[in-house]
């Protein structure tokens, strides 16, 4: 295996050329800007992970007057129009602020966050203290933001303040890059203050956006488009650029033909379908793409370990809170969408893209918005389906296995945790009692509680199983990984002196469930399961389980 440099974690365009780390060549996304869009503003929304930051460092680097970029563009594919980088490269000011870092569990540490940001971004442009077509004025209320003493409405204008500073210094007007625009909304309708985060972003995004002559062209990236807000309300010419047109697509993600030709560089072409079934699958507008962070991740790995197993890279940036309260807000409805798509399906849905924060879970039609706005699902192509989408309608489907895992993971702390909390004396009663009936009964009643996420094979009614009795003050012993010799579940009541042995069997059909309860007994006395325990306790009861779909039948000898 050839041993690349991989950028893993780094979003600093200048950093991956200067110190020649493995490139992915996007800057074709440059020319597409100028050429195809040419939009006083372009918002870009793609989920996390997917290169955002990268690509809008890349447009710092190359439009940004004060640096000398000609080197770290030298061989990308947009140093072959040479025409528009004599024309654009190094030829403006340009302000690049990323709002990825304003977080808070309130209000006022989240403004603080944003203060200690817009200090950051001036004293990077500390120069302009020197200019002589600032008055006096300026350069005052300039230290001021510099030194995070400003007042409140300063800071709110503080954008637009700083564009028009520029424009006095250069004579030209500012080219606005601002990343991660909806992150201090998302984080403050987490934490109850949404409201004032609010009218902080909009008053910022306005008096930047809006009727400014400064402004040259601004290119806005987020995770969703919060159109409704009114944040970008009488901006002229505002293009916005989504997962589901096919516009910018390529520039956000890996294709087919960026992942071919990394397997190539890094001569691991063997990894190919691992990375395909694990990594690909997301269909953005008419384009397939693989998730940049992921493929990144899993090529290191495999540099340390050629043995290295695909891993679920992505789940690890974020604690997929998202999915988790979309299932606490699961009715029978979600649930039955959620287990087809678990089982590789598709479901319908409307698409609303002009979402608000605060009132993502207003609605089932928002929480599977938001679900694929955030890259957790994707839409089927449409020549895949078996008849034509109805007018309005997408077919919703879980683009790859790494996703698929983090479903499944959240789906079992969810069960796990909420099996803890059901009332499951009556259960518990019969089990110790030998009442098959009432047992049967219990059982059932959360079975149809669950989400399938194993398609109704074997290793989910196991782990339904043993989820039942953990947390509740048992000793449960899951033995289904050591293969014959143990039963499937054990249930330990040291104090009671008593243990139950539970052997489940997945069954075909309904009608075959008592015999497979038969052959699930006969299965426990053959391999003399029971034995074991004999010594150490007083009450062995012994159970065969037949499982179907959302139906089980428990018997005993």
């Amino acid at each position: 295996m050839t041993d690349l440099k991989i950028p893993v974690g780094i979003s600093d365009f200048a950093k991956i050329r200067n110190y020649q780390y493995y490139y992915v060549d996007k800057t074709g996304l440059i020319e597409d800007l100028l050429e195809k869009e040419t939009a006083e503003v372009t918002l870009i929304t793609r989920p996390r992970r997917f290169g955002k930051t990268m690509g809008m460092s890349m447009l710092a680097n190359f439009f940004d007057i004060r640096k000398d970029s000609k080197a770290m563009f030298a061989g990308l594919q947009i140093s072959k129009n040479a025409a528009l980088c004599k024309e654009w490269m190094n030829q403006w000011p340009v302000v690049f602020l990323s709002f990825k870092n304003i977080d808070g569990d309130k209000f006022s540490l989240a403004y603080q966050q944003m203060v200690y940001e817009i200090g950051l971004l001036y004293d990077s442009y500390s120069e302009l203290l020197t200019s002589n077509k600032l008055s006096e004025d300026d350069k005052a209320l300039f230290l001021q933001l510099k030194r995070r003493t400003a007042n409140e409405i300063d800071v709110l204008r503080s954008i637009q303040f700083l564009l028009s500073l520029l424009y006095k210094h250069y004579g030209k007007t500012v080219i606005l890059l601002l990343d991660e625009y909806d992150v201090p909304l998302a984080k403050s309708s987490a934490h109850g203050y949404y409201p004032e985060m609010l009218n902080v972003i909009k008053s910022m995004m306005t008096t930047s956006l809006k009727d400014n002559n400064t402004l040259r062209f601004a290119v806005i990236t987020g995770c969703l488009r919060i159109a409704k807000e009114s944040i970008f309300t009488g901006t002229n010419n505002f293009v916005s650029d989504t997962i589901s047109s096919s516009h910018l697509n390529e520039y956000f993600g890996f294709t087919q033909a960026d992942v071919d030709q990394i397997l190539k560089d890094a001569d691991c072409m063997e990894h190919a379908d691992d990375i395909k079934n694990w990594y690909d699958g997301y269909h953005f507008g008419n384009l397939d793409v693989y998730c940049p962070w992921d493929v990144m991740n899993y090529l290191r790995d495999l540099q340390r370990n050629p043995k290295a197993k695909p891993a679920s890279y992505w789940k690890n940036t974020s604690d997929n809170s998202i999915i988790r309260s979309f299932i606490d807000y699961a009715g029978h409805s979600i649930s039955r969408k959620l287990e087809i798509l678990l089982s590789g399906g598709y479901i319908l849905q409307r698409i609303e893209e002009n979402l608000t924060y605060d009132y993502l879970h207003s609605s089932e039609e928002n929480l599977w918005s938001i679900l694929y706005l955030t890259g957790y699902l994707t839409q089927a192509r449409e020549e895949d389906l078996p008849e034509p989408l109805p007018e309005g309608s997408s077919a919703l489907m879980i683009p790859n296995a790494e996703v698929r895992e983090i479903f499944e993971t959240t789906i079992q702390k969810w069960f796990d945790e909420s099996a803890q909390t059901w009332n499951r004396k009556a259960l518990f009663d019969a089990v110790w009692s030998g009442d098959t009936e009432t047992l049967t009964k219990e059982m059932n009643k959360l079975l149809r509680k669950t989400i399938s996420y194993h398609d109704y094979r074997e290793d989910f009614y196991h782990a339904f199983l043993a989820g039942i009795f953990a947390g509740a003050g048992y000793e449960v012993d899951s033995n289904k990984e050591h293969g014959e010799g143990r039963s499937d579940v054990v249930v330990l009541d040291p104090e009671g002196d008593r243990v139950a042995i539970f052997e489940a069997k997945y069954s075909r059909t309904q009608d075959a469930m008592p015999r497979d309860c038969a052959a699930a007994l006969q299965q426990i006395e053959d391999r003399q399961y029971a034995k074991e325990f004999e010594e150490d306790y007083d009450s062995i009861l012994c159970y065969g389980i037949a499982f179907y779909k959302k139906r089980c039948l428990v018997q005993t000898k």
